[in-house]
């Protein structure tokens, strides 16, 4: 076992691809020499040479189609984009091509590509930097989307989405990368794409997240079930977006009666909106209050001054909980 954090985690867990696969190639701009932006890749160019990682030149699309290709051909492609808001021109190959070649070619092709993206606000940076488009990539038919708040889990899901034969899109939430350590095993594990993780069981209310929010969401809990020791809250960390865990969402539901979820993603046509409709469908006899969720504003990122107010935190989170639970019919 080592302790590592996030971008470490993320670093072993390519490393531990290259030894594994002989087909997996490491590339994106700065990824070779100098590690990534972030530093994720740092040291794979020099144990693995030029030819499996490498620098992109500044071209997303041109980047992420070569990918397609290589992957068509055999090789197993790890792209990252340096941000979430550079990969715009990315997207005609992403939606257009590498989610529809398995039903395009009729199952002969498969796309094993892993698109990996720093994801969301928090480090004060420009808007470009901060977004959270998750919903762009789930709303994509033949792309799975993961979404890890641990080093445990970026590791293993990181493995999953290479072991994928499908397109996986990697989102890392940049305020998690150096923000905590754990324990993580050493070697090859994976954990499952579609799976989601209970933090906390509870009975009273369930909560719903995952990336950065799932620390957000713990610090809210542990406050209100201090205010309220007679109550408990169940957490839920999706850990993959699409396909997301209906069962374990419905379940915890239909136990507690009530439903909050929570992303820093902006809020109308949003995840929440999806979980939140679902649940709806399945579940409407069990419910005890309205659903409800915190979110991102409908507004584009603001610049860092004014980050604080636009991001989720403990204290909406809290203010919501107290919401749910004294509201009466």
């Amino acid at each position: 076992m080592k302790q590592l954090n996030n971008i470490k985690a993320v670093t072993d867990a390519l490393d531990v691809a290259m030894e594994k696969w002989n087909e997996v190639v490491v590339y994106g701009e700065d990824v070779g020499f100098e590690g990534g932006v972030f530093r994720a890749t740092e040291g794979l160019q020099k144990k693995y040479g030029e030819e499996r990682c490498f620098d992109a030149p500044i071209s997303e699309a041109i980047y992420i189609g070569a990918a397609l290709g290589m992957a068509l051909n055999g090789l197993k492609p790890v792209v990252e984009l340096q941000f979430q808001g550079l990969g715009w021109a990315s997207l005609q190959n992403i939606l257009g091509h590498m989610g529809r070649m398995r039903n395009r070619t009729r199952g002969k092709y498969p796309a094993p590509i892993v698109i990996r993206t720093p994801m969301g606000g928090g480090i004060r940076a420009l808007e470009l930097h901060s977004e959270a488009m998750e919903v762009i990539y789930a709303h994509t038919p033949g792309i799975k989307v993961v979404c890890p708040s641990t080093p445990y889990d970026t590791k293993g899901l990181i493995l999953a989405a290479i072991e994928s034969p499908d397109p996986v899109i990697v989102l890392e939430p940049t305020k998690l990368y150096r923000a905590f350590k754990q324990e993580v095993p050493d070697g090859f594990y994976t954990v499952p794409i579609g799976e989601g993780f209970k933090i906390f069981e509870g009975n009273d209310i369930t909560v719903v997240t995952y990336g950065a929010q799932t620390v957000d969401c713990q610090k809210a809990i542990e406050q209100f079930e201090e205010k309220h020791p007679d109550l408990s809250v169940e957490l839920i960390d999706l850990r993959t977006i699409k396909p997301w865990d209906r069962q374990m969402v419905f379940e915890s539901v239909k136990k507690t009666g009530r439903l909050l979820v929570v992303h820093e993603a902006v809020r109308s046509f949003s995840v929440a909106a999806e979980i939140m409709a679902s649940v709806t469908e399945e579940c409407f006899e069990y419910l005890k209050a309205p659903l409800a969720r915190v979110t991102g504003y409908d507004i584009v990122i603001p610049f860092d001054s004014g980050e604080g107010y636009h991001q989720v935190n403990p204290t909406k989170i809290f203010a919501k909980l107290e919401e749910i639970i004294n509201f009466k019919f």
